[in-house]
């Protein structure tokens, strides 16, 4: 693996920690989609992926977010400046995700925090050069890197961290 200095583009997918269910009721809609908080769990999951990306992140690095208020709350665990980006919203796409974040022209580090099914679809157009319905497990974080790569994608798997796992 390349160190993080010869890597051009680092991005990293951030799925929103645990987050409160919707309501019962079949009109809840989406005003009350981009309300759900994160629950306890949520807040813990966001605190220890948060805790291993701080060591790892430049004080460069670009968070964007959803405006989703359980991806406010988990990017707001790293402590960095965010940007809350609409265009992240639920209903986002791949090809939406990869422009907004520069993927994979662009220099530096791009922390993304957002949801499912956009972020598996991001991963595997990534890795595998087009969209399937992969799964990223909440609070979770990939770490994609554009430097050298034998994929033909060019793009490598840094690392994938579990906060269950820290």
């Amino acid at each position: 693996m390349a160190p993080l200095s010869q890597v051009a583009m680092n991005l990293i997918l951030w799925r929103h920690a645990d987050a409160e269910a919707l309501p019962e009721t079949r009109s809840f809609g989406r005003t009350a989609d981009l309300q759900r908080a994160l629950t306890r769990r949520g807040l813990r999951q966001a605190e220890l992926s948060a805790k291993w990306l701080k060591n790892r992140l430049p004080a460069d690095a670009r968070v964007l977010c959803s405006p989703a208020q359980r991806c406010r709350q988990t990017a707001a665990a790293l402590g960095f400046p965010t940007e809350v980006l609409d265009a992240l919203s639920p209903e986002a796409d791949a090809a939406t995700v990869l422009r907004v974040a520069g993927w994979p022209k662009a220099r530096g580090t791009v922390v993304v925090v957002g949801h499912q099914p956009w972020l598996g679809a991001t991963a595997s157009r990534i890795l595998a050069g087009q969209e399937q319905p992969w799964s990223v497990h909440k609070g979770c974080v990939w770490w994609f890197g554009n430097g050298e790569s034998e994929r033909p994608t060019g793009a490598q798997l840094r690392a994938v961290i579990d906060p269950d796992w820290l």
